[in-house]
This record gives structure tokens, C-alpha cells and sequence, in this order.
């Protein structure tokens, strides 16, 4: 039925008007999805583009490494996955020694399609290479962040560390060396009390002891005698040996694993660790305002203590702290993206894995050589006389103990490769050959501390003289060979005198690194380690346990250096 509604020309405009606005929506949403789609290809087309780019720059540095490798003489490669089998199977020490027989003093090897693994084992090389490679492999810098959070002084790249090291130089070869230099006897007395509870509880064996010792020594060192009486230092140093164990794992995966519940453990276990040093530290800090009566000048108060750490006032290392390195950690003199006490931990972790590892070595040759231990026990007693502190040790006067300390560390250094990298720039050794950026630049360093060629036939034997000469006109003190390669004194050693060579003139003694990535603690961990054993030595003998097998001659394999197995040890007092 058709509508009986008459037809106005106002009825016909509106009817217009409707219809031009229902042309023009349908004209502006096809415009609007024209437009869209035009967008959405454009983003599409430069995403492609940029992403290909990005894939042909990596295909561009893959065949460029690939080039720059061939050059380098290094064993053949018959899987994708390069060495790797190869590694998993030996020793990677093994491997290069092999390697290195075969191929020269520079060798590469492949860790996979990617990853270059260069080993150099010529000394006069390895000086060239450790001055030229100021970076770390990112895996150190990831590792340290996991577990302590950021951090400006165990960071991957030298330049983002390099104001941290030097401050930290400062801090550890300034006062905190004097304080190490003066080991008390509460100190020894501290850790012996701690070795005689193990005692009781059953065997103790070397690794054991040297974890404790250095622990002990580098908290006292660094926090004082607070330290020493903290009710937690023993969950403290449980904890970062659980970490130390599980850190590297941790860090090498490309992408944080939040989704392993090992790893919130983990975490868990670094957030209490974090805790722990802010308690220590506040004790610290309760310490040092205690000490100082209160006085919120705490700068111009260290300033006037000057060098008063080696007197025998009453002890407290925080007094003493200068503001630099820890007392910028203590007094939250940070950057903003900085953990608070980040670095604090990371020298506790860091220090004390090294530490223990020389300690570790120290004692070994100490309880396998028992002559040695005499005539240092003879060595340390003559140094003593005519001291008026009864709580410091003379280490200056004691070069067959330093001479020993160093033969431990050349024999059996911290870590069996010395690891450097060039993360941006490609460099070239004088030799010709040229070693890729991001390359894993590595240093066989037992390798290089056992070469007949820079240590003499004796190299893979335990001869402390070795660093030793003897000094005068030679009628006070005469040195002679055993068949063994071991020097012997003719003379009682309290009428001999020795002069100490520097170990830092061979360029092939490497256990505390060289050039510009060196250990800045080198001489902190020298000075405290000597005078611990210097007031250890003095009360207590060190003996292999009664009915513990031990092989007092360690085997070598292929050349290589392989100590015994921690033997049992115990402490014996001088006066018992």
C-alpha cells in the first residue's frame, strides 16, 4: 500500500541530506581504511627492510669473523658445532696444551658456529694482548648484576669500570694494606677457634680451612672487629659459597630465566645475602660513630687518624676507613641505577674465591713439604726479636715465607684461564695475526707457569728459592741444588739472608693477571695472606692427619700440574 504522506520539497531535502551524509561516511571510512592499509604496508615493507638489513649485517660479521679466523693456525673444525665435543670430553687445559704443541703460541679453537676461542701462550704475547684487551666476557658482567644487582666495578666494559678500579687501587694498596699488615693475634685466635670446632666434629681438609681463613681475614680486613664477633658471619659466608657455586649457571642463559623456580631461589638467596652486608655494614657504622664519640664529621675525623691503623689503640678498622671506595659505599655516595653495597659484595665474592684458592695452595705445599715449614717457622721467630708490638708481624723480614706465597701461586694459580675480551674493536698482535672483536681471548696460565722455558728444567717441581737469591758477599749464605731441583741452606737460616726477586720482572708470572684488567688487590691479598700465616705459623704447626693418604709427590698429566686431592690436615700447637 502505497503512503498517502503528500511529497513537500522540505521532505525531499531532508531525504537529500540524509543520503549526501551516508555517501560521505561510507566515503571517509573507505578513505580511512585505505589509509590504514597504506600504513600497515609501509610499517610492514620497513620492518622487513630493517630486519633483513639487521640479518645481512650479521651474516656480514659472521663471514668476516669467519675470515679473520682462517688466518689464525688452530686445529680443524669437522662439526657445526665446532670444539665444543672436543671440550666436553677433556680437560680444556689439555686441549690447548696439545694444541698449542702442534700449532704455536696463538690458537684458536671454536666454541660454535659464532663463538672464537683464542689461546696465546707465548708470554711476550700475552703481555702484548692483556694490554690491548681491557674488556671482560659479558658473562662476568651478567653474573655479578644477577647476584648483586648494577654494579660500576665488575661491569663487562673497561671504560665503565675504570674510575672504580682506580679508586678501588687506592683504597686496598693504601690504608687498608697497612691494616692487613697487622694481623691481631684475636684474629688467628678467631679462626682457630672455628678449625678446632670442626675438629671436633670430625676431619677438616684444606679447601675447608682456606674458605674459612680467607672469609675471616678479608671481613676482618674490611669491616673490622665487628666482623669478628657478628653473630651471622657464618650464614654470610654459607650464603656466598652457595652463590659463587650457582652464578655463572645463572648468567648464562641469553634471557633471564624467571620462568625456573631454581632460579627465584637463587634470587631469594642473593636477597639475603644483600641483607646481611647492610647489618654488617650498619655495625660498622654504629662502630665507627661510637668510636668517634659521635662526631657527624666523619671525613675530617678519618683524615686526622692518618696512618694510626698500625698502633695498637683500640682496634676498630672503621675508624680508620678514608672516604673513597667503602666509604662511599657506606655513606651511599652512589650513582642511581648503583646497588647499595653492590661492590661491597662483589669484592667479598670476588676476594674471597681467590683468596681461598691461594691459601688453599699455600697450605698444601706447606703440610707435603714440612722442611720448608721449619725453616720458615726459624725465618718468622728471627723477625720478631726486637719487636715492641706484640700483635704485628714484621712480613718485610720474612722473604723465604713471600717467596713460598708466590711459589704456591705459580704452581697452582686461582683459575686455570686467565679471560679477557675486546668487545668492540679488532686488534692486531706483532706477530701478524689479528684477533677478532668479541673474540674469548684466553691465557692457559698453569700452562705458562710450568714452561721449562721461562721457569728452568725445575718448572713443574715446588722450589720456593726460585724467587730467592742470596744477598752480601756470599760467605753468610750458600745456596745448593738437590738432586730434586730444591735449593737447600747449608747454614742455620736464622744467620741467612735472602733478597726477594720480583716475581713481576718474568713476564710469565700470571696468577694475579696483567695489564690494564690486573688484579687490583694484589698486594692487599700478598701482604694479608703473608702476615695471617706469619701469626698462624708462630703458634700452631700445620700436619698431614694421622692415617691420611696423601701423595706427597703430585702427578702430572701431559705436563700438567694435578695436586692432591685436599688432603686431611691438623693443627698441632707450638707448645704442646
Amino acid at each position: 500500500m502505497k503512503s498517502c504522506e503528500p511529497v513537500t520539497p522540505t521532505t525531499t531535502f531532508l531525504a537529500f541530506l540524509r543520503y549526501s551524509s551516508s555517501s560521505e561516511n561510507c566515503n571517509s571510512q573507505e578513505l580511512l581504511r585505505d589509509f590504514a592499509t597504506r600504513e600497515l604496508n609501509a610499517f610492514l615493507w620497513i620492518s622487513l627492510i630493517a630486519i633483513t638489513a639487521l640479518l645481512l649485517r650479521k651474516v656480514a660479521k659472521l663471514f668476516k669473523l669467519w675470515a679473520q679466523a682462517r688466518k689464525i693456525p688452530g686445529p680443524p673444525c669437522s662439526s657445526f658445532y665446532g670444539h665444543s665435543n672436543l671440550i666436553s670430553r677433556e680437560n680444556l687445559t689439555d686441549v690447548l696444551l696439545v694444541s698449542h704443541k702442534k700449532y704455536g703460541s696463538v690458537v684458536k679453537l671454536w666454541l660454535g658456529p659464532t663463538q672464537l676461542l683464542v689461546s696465546v701462550k707465548d708470554p711476550a704475547l700475552i703481555k702484548e694482548m692483556l694490554i690491548k684487551a681491557e674488556d671482560k666476557l659479558p658473562l662476568t658482567g651478567r653474573a655479578f648484576h644477577l647476584a648483586f644487582g648494577p654494579s660500576s666495578l665488575f661491569a663487562s666494559s673497561f671504560d665503565k669500570v675504570q674510575r672504580r678500579r682506580e679508586s678501588l687501587a687506592t683504597e686496598l694498596n693504601g690504608r687498608l694494606i697497612e691494616r692487613a699488615s697487622v694481623i691481631p693475634t684475636k684474629v688467628v685466635d678467631c679462626i682457630m677457634g672455628r678449625i678446632h670446632k670442626l675438629m671436633d666434629k670430625g676431619s677438616i681438609d684444606c679447601k675447608m680451612v682456606s674458605q674459612h681463613m680467607a672469609f675471616t681475614l678479608l671481613g676482618a680486613t674490611l669491616f673490622g672487629d665487628a666482623f669478628l664477633v657478628w653473630s651471622e658471619a657464618t650464614v654470610y659466608e654459607e650464603l656466598l659459597m652457595m652463590i659463587a657455586k650457582d652464578a655463572c649457571f645463572w648468567a648464562s642463559y641469553a634471557v633471564t630465566p624467571v620462568w625456573k623456580k631454581g632460579f627465584w631461589r637463587y634470587q631469594r638467596l642473593c636477597t639475603k645475602l644483600k641483607c646481611l652486608t647492610q647489618d654488617i655494614v650498619q655495625q660498622c657504622r654504629r662502630n665507627y660513630k661510637l668510636f668517634c664519640h659521635g662526631d657527624g664529621n666523619l671525613h675530617n675525623e678519618t683524615a686526622n687518624m692518618g696512618m694510626e691503623s698500625v698502633s695498637a689503640t683500640p682496634s676498630c678498622s672503621c675508624v680508620e676507613r678514608p672516604d673513597n671506595f667503602f666509604s662511599n659505599e657506606l655513606n651511599g655516595h652512589l650513582s642511581a641505577r648503583e646497588e647499595p653495597c653492590g661492590n661491597i659484595m662483589g669484592v667479598m665474592f670476588h676476594g674471597c674465591l681467590t683468596t681461598a684458592g691461594l691459601i688453599g695452595n699455600l697450605l698444601e705445599r706447606l703440610v707435603t713439604h714440612p722442611e720448608i715449614q721449619d725453616k720458615i717457622y726459624s725465618e718468622i721467630i728471627t723477625a720478631r726479636k726486637g719487636l715492641i708490638k706484640q700483635d704485628q708481624q714484621c712480613v718485610d723480614k720474612m722473604p723465604l715465607l713471600l717467596a713460598t706465597v708466590y711459589e704456591s701461586a705459580r704452581l697452582l694459580p686461582s683459575g686455570p684461564l686467565l679471560q679477557r675480551c675486546s668487545l668492540k674493536n679488532d686488534f692486531n698482535l706483532k706477530t701478524g695475526v689479528t684477533i677478532p672483536a668479541g673474540a674469548v681471548l684466553v691465557v692457559p696460565v698453569q700452562l705458562v707457569q710450568m714452561d721449562d722455558s721461562s721457569w728452568g728444567k725445575d718448572a713443574s717441581e715446588f722450589n720456593p728459592y726460585r724467587f730467592l737469591s742470596k744477598s752480601g758477599n756470599g760467605s753468610d749464605l750458600l745456596l745448593n741444588t738437590s738432586p730434586t731441583g730444591v735449593a737447600e741452606e747449608l747454614v742455620s737460616p736464622c744467620k741467612s739472608k735472602f733478597v726477594l726477586n720480583d716475581p713481576n720482572d718474568n713476564v710469565a708470572f700470571l696468577p694475579f693477571g696483567s695489564g690494564t684488567r690486573a688484579c687490583v688487590g694484589q698486594k692487599f691479598v700478598i701482604q694479608g695472606v703473608m702476615a695471617l700465616f706469619a701469626s698462624l705459623l708462630e703458634q700452631y704447626e700445620i700436619r698431614l692427619q694421622p692415617g691420611s693418604q696423601c701423595d706427597l709427590n703430585p702427578s702430572m698429566n701431559l705436563g700438567v700440574f694435578q695436586p692432591p686431592l685436599s688432603p686431611k690436615i691438623v693443627f698441632v700447637g707450638r707448645n704442646s
